[in-house]
């Protein structure tokens, strides 16, 4: 009986050269002389194949970010800390990506969220000028990398939409090495600028948007991201349009009277989404050996959550929030249908479930994972703070699985430690109004230009203003803006 089967394809060259044939050779020498081949050393030690056939953009991200050696902060198997493009999965479901391919605003997006410093350019933002400007800068230095989403076609090759990283510029040629991720397909090769610009300057039909490129390079103090926006649901481009287009224009309401008012405008009409659009992060690892030792790092990371957190129920704007949330006029008798879980054992067992779920490799949610038990411990070394740590025994599919979670606390002392049996961790961890906090903080400061009671308008943007924020939670704001701009620029509506 006959298989069927696709072993490579002939590369097209023209317009293409193979980085391994004579004349690629020669081109890599020169280019290598000019000075302009110092990124690739660092590229092809971290170079790999794509795992899925839609998954370019995740391998190319997985390179560069090994590349910068950004680390994951969560192990990829046994002990290892590695980037991998099957751990790409935040920003989008990795059996929508396997199926769809993922799009440029996502990609951009996730490089964010995994501690990366983003320029994201479609070809309509931008100019050949710039382009071969920033690819000469990345391929003259180890510090950043540039990554093209180009159609194939424009090349001669079988395909459509792809992303690679740029591995080096040959200056006297104008010519760009291509590390084509999709190596099971076509090698490594050299391709006209020009060309290439062109093939970025192509429509991406998933969006109605142009193709463009990024440089992506590391963050000098990696954030905390205790907070992060997530698009792993369908719903997630109703609730940015609702944040972006629809909030603005219902503040103009007559009846936005006080900041009560405003908050209940805001969040008593949002979509049901939205408590999935912007989440806190807990840190999940593997329980090694049961003896619950935190490492530096891990505690440093605990620790700048937790300063984070601080920072924002310091602010005035949370003191509303929270006294909003409690009311009787508030979200607060909707929170059961909204899915929110406040007691920290309801949210351990869904967070061990997702990190056995992560640590089996499984691309979506199983109804074969449940929760066994859950325990809250308070570690204290010698007269170091106390950390929370939550332990859980998962079972996937059959298989148990030992799973902790670091908690970033807002109460430490242990006589406030409450009693896990009866449910009422509450408090100790980022609540409903932690996160609202942050979300309207994350929110561009026009979205409150059109209140029509001045007072109002100036007294909500003295309460939603970044500039006057502690650094830390400053960044933390930052980075969710940055999160939903790149996820904005994906609506074709824009």
């Amino acid at each position: 009986m006959a298989v069927a089967g696709v072993y490579r394809r002939v590369l097209p060259s023209p317009p293409a050269i193979e980085f391994a044939c004579p004349q690629g050779k020669k081109l890599f020498t020169e280019a290598l002389e000019g000075g302009t081949m110092e990124g690739f050393f660092k590229l092809i030690s971290y170079y790999q194949t794509q795992s899925e056939p839609a998954y370019c953009g995740l391998a190319s991200l997985a390179v560069v970010l090994n590349a910068l050696a950004i680390d994951p902060g969560r192990t990829w198997k046994g002990p290892w800390r590695w980037f991998d493009d099957t751990m790409l999965d935040c920003c989008e479901p990795l059996s929508k990506i396997k199926d769809e391919g993922i799009t440029f605003g996502k990609v951009s997006c996730l490089a964010f969220c995994n501690g990366a410093n983003v320029e994201a350019f479609r070809t309509n933002e931008s100019s050949i000028d710039e382009f071969r400007r920033q690819v000469i800068s990345s391929t003259s230095s180890e510090d950043s990398h540039v990554i093209t989403s180009y159609h194939r076609g424009v090349f001669k090759q079988t395909g459509t939409g792809h992303f690679s990283p740029i591995g080096g510029y040959h200056a006297g040629k104008d010519m760009v090495l291509i590390l084509d991720v999709a190596r099971f397909k076509y090698p490594p090769h050299w391709v006209p600028l020009t060309l290439l610009w062109e093939a970025m300057d192509t429509i991406d039909n998933a969006t109605g948007h142009r193709r463009g490129f990024m440089t992506v390079s590391r963050i000098p103090k990696a954030p905390s991201i205790l907070y992060t926006v997530s698009c792993r649901h369908e719903g997630w481009n109703k609730v940015a349009k609702y944040l972006t287009e629809d909030v603005p224009l219902r503040l103009k309401s007559d009846d936005v009277k006080s900041v009560e008012n405003l908050l209940s405008v805001i969040f008593k009409s949002a979509p049901a989404d939205l408590k999935e659009f912007i989440k806190w992060v807990a840190e999940v690892r593997r329980q090694e050996d049961g003896s619950m030792i935190l490492s530096e790092e891990e505690k440093g990371r605990l620790v700048m959550k937790e300063e984070v957190l601080k920072q924002t129920r310091e602010t005035e704007l949370f003191k509303y929030v929270a006294k909003w949330s409690a009311s009787k006029i508030s979200l607060c008798k909707g929170v059961t249908s909204w899915g929110l879980k406040e007691t920290l054992p309801e949210l351990a067992a869904d967070i061990c479930c997702q990190g056995a779920e992560l640590f089996m490799g499984k691309l979506s949610s199983s109804e074969g994972t449940c929760c066994r038990q859950t325990n809250v411990t308070l570690l204290k070394v010698d007269d170091e703070k106390a950390m929370t740590v939550v332990s859980g025994t998962v079972t996937t599919d059959g298989i148990e699985k030992e799973i902790e979670t670091l908690v970033p606390s807002s109460i430490t002392e242990l006589s406030n430690l409450c009693d896990f049996d009866q449910s009422n961790c509450k408090g100790m961890h980022p609540s409903t109004a932690d996160v609202l906090t942050v979300l309207l903080l994350a929110l561009p400061q026009h979205t409150w230009s059109g209140i029509k009671e001045e007072e109002l308008r100036m007294q909500f943007n003295h309460l939603a203003s970044v500039d006057k924020l502690p650094s830390l939670l400053q960044q933390e704001v930052q980075h969710l803006r940055w999160q939903l701009h790149f996820l904005m620029t994906d609506l074709s509506a824009l």
